[in-house]
């Protein structure tokens, strides 16, 4: 299942720079790049909720293995 995960992750991202490319040509209606905007919207959701999760995991891996002092706080940047 976490293969699975990661595959959907890497297919989300793919598409979602696909997606980028499209809309930076230039070449699309304005009804179809809405379109495309909301798309990658949710495909950026998605992957945002699948790092968030991965972190998390990664974070009690760390703890349960007894390494509290290699934990910091992950501070994402908003840019």
């Amino acid at each position: 299942m976490e293969s699975k995960k990661k595959l959907n992750l890497e297919k989300s991202l793919a598409d979602l720079e696909a997606l980028v490319e499209e809309l930076e040509s230039g070449d699309l209606p304005l009804e179809k790049a809405m379109q495309k905007f909301e798309a990658g919207i949710k495909l950026t959701r998605g992957c945002q909720a699948a790092l968030k999760e991965a972190e998390q995991k990664v974070e009690i891996l760390l703890k349960s293995a007894g390494g509290d002092d290699l934990v910091e706080e992950f501070i994402a940047d908003d840019d």
